[in-house]
């Protein structure tokens, strides 16, 4: 796979962006703990389809910009770099945004909010969802810190210590996050009994290697990226919830997002027992041209890496069908 890494400025930063073919423009919008290389195989796929493929380190990873102040990963931030970015790449056209996991909530959001700029928007795993009343890291809170249990996203809450365990070996936090969240792993590989106080990587096995859809190399690159970016600008994405629902609950944008939208998630993704009921339901009352919703068979988590074709194909035919 060819791919041209290049830094473009954007939103008073500069992000690293792995870019491909010709055509229409699609950004593709990376998560936790990721890389534009997540988007490895649909980069090859899309940008040979008669697209112009553009996947950014998103700021804070990589060979990004990462500012160190907390407010820097707010939603306004972040989907302000990717309405920069469209704007420099494919001036005066509208582009296409695709993200997954974190990535996915700041596509589905930035096509929200510079509608402008963005004609469609897919997402995967995370499916959209307005904020509502309660800020979700205080729902989290009660459901399970006040009883005692661990959530990893009130764990990245303390600034140092996540860092902290995650940096020690970066590869070692990839192998093991990566499996306990994949259609590879056994139920219950991801423990939901631990307690309050206890780290992420605690009690994640070591998986053998290579996984079906993760070789070491693959690994290898996630570990040079972090060791260059660290974890704290990641992280810091998960310290804006407050903020983030102050600015979406303000802004005068409507929450229904009307352009042509797109979900794939996977049948063994944890994120999905987030969502009570039927979750595709819930999202065509927010999106107002929903195309289409497939959840595949035994995926877990990391849904682009996981089955690249299969996801490929349904955003290639999405696509087309714009």
């Amino acid at each position: 796979m060819s791919v041209d890494l290049q830094l473009i400025e954007t939103n008073g930063i500069r992000l690293r962006v792995a870019t491909a073919g010709e055509g229409p423009l699609v950004i593709l919008v990376h998560g936790f703990p990721e890389s534009w290389y997540s988007w490895r195989h649909q980069i090859k796929a899309l940008s040979e389809a008669g697209y112009r493929v553009a996947a950014p380190d998103v700021r804070g990873y990589g060979g990004s910009d990462r500012p160190h102040a907390v407010e820097a990963y707010d939603m306004e931030s972040l989907t302000g770099d990717f309405a920069g970015l469209a704007e420099a790449l494919s001036p005066g056209e509208q582009a296409v945004i695709v993200g997954h996991d974190w990535g996915a909530p700041l596509a589905w959001n930035t096509a929200r909010l510079h509608a402008d700029k963005f004609r469609a928007v897919a997402g995967l795993s995370v499916p959209y969802t307005p904020p509502g009343e309660v800020v979700f890291i205080d729902a989290a809170r009660k459901f399970f810190t006040e009883r005692g249990l661990f959530f990893y996203q009130i764990y990245f809450q303390d600034q140092g210590p996540p860092e902290a365990e995650l940096e020690a070996d970066p590869a070692a936090t990839i192998r093991k996050f990566y499996y306990a969240i994949s259609g590879d792993a056994p139920e219950g590989t991801w423990p939901t009994d631990k307690k309050h106080g206890d780290t992420l990587l605690h009690r994640l096995p070591e998986p053998d290697m290579p996984l079906p859809w993760l070789t070491e190399e693959d690994v290898a690159y996630y570990d040079a990226q972090f060791r260059k970016s660290g974890f704290r600008g990641p992280l810091n994405r998960y310290r804006n919830w407050h903020r983030d629902h102050a600015y979406l609950t303000s802004h005068p944008s409507s929450p229904i997002i009307a352009q042509p939208s797109l979900y794939i998630g996977g049948t063994k993704d944890l994120v999905l027992k987030m969502y009570p009921g039927d979750m595709v339901a819930a999202m065509k009352k927010s999106l107002g041209d929903l195309r289409g919703a497939t959840l595949l068979e035994g995926v877990g988590h990391w849904t682009q890496q996981e089955r690249p074709e299969e996801v490929s194909r349904l955003l290639i035919e999405w696509l087309n069908s714009l």
